[in-house]
């Protein structure tokens, strides 16, 4: 963290630890005992732990040393061919993937957006696939309704008719250059047009009609 402060930037702590913590998380097998891991195998921590404890009271538990790997060697040294091929030396670690004849089972993040699947993260989790989101209890109808609201839009309704024409528009302030069903719409100056008649525009002579030399 010295090295990002002294150049103006703040880091968080917990971006450290992931950091740390994938440096950390592999051990060198010393002694097999009753296990299924091999001397000298390069495993994870967790893993040489789950061997262990599957086996009985009385059988010889495996032992291993830890390492502290780089952040090169602790990329490639992934579980997921697939991550560890979009990292480095993507054709040794396809090739070695395929003479050991590697299964990924996609439970990173990194394999899983190659792949284009959703990532095992917040909603994406295994568990959180198979449940059915919906309303705990039925809303009875009559929450919604509203008859004191219904009956006055009813009524407002009633009142002004369906084609309109019971609605004062003078006494709402609204005026539209006349009254409905006028021909000419009230208006004492307007003029009406038959249909198919398009009024005569007059000429204007424009600079642009003269003609060039």
């Amino acid at each position: 963290q010295k090295v990002y402060k002294s150049q103006g930037v703040d880091i968080h702590d917990k971006h450290i630890e992931l950091i740390v913590r994938q440096m950390l998380k592999k051990v060198r097998v010393m002694e097999a005992g009753d296990t299924g891991l091999l001397p000298g195998e390069l495993a994870d921590k967790t893993k040489v732990e789950r061997e262990n404890g599957k086996l009985k009271k009385n059988a010889e538990r495996a032992t291993f040393e830890p390492l502290i790997l780089g952040i090169t060697k602790a990329s490639l040294a992934t579980e997921s061919f697939l991550s560890a091929a979009s990292f480095q030396e993507t054709t040794k670690v396809l090739t070695d993937a395929s003479i050991e004849g590697k299964v990924d089972h996609l439970l990173g993040l990194k394999e899983n957006v190659i792949i284009g699947k959703l990532i095992p993260a917040a909603t994406g989790l295994k568990r959180y696939r198979q449940i059915s989101i919906g309303p705990s209890d039925s809303v009875p109808a009559h929450l919604y309704a509203r008859p004191d609201t219904e009956a006055e839009l009813l009524a407002a309704l009633q009142e002004i008719g369906g084609d309109g024409d019971g609605l004062d528009l003078d006494a709402l302030g609204l005026t539209f250059g006349g009254t409905p069903g006028s021909e000419n719409g009230g208006s004492e100056g307007a003029v009406s047009h038959e249909a198919g008649e398009a009024e005569e525009v007059p000429e204007v002579d424009s600079p642009l009609d003269e003609p060039t030399s």
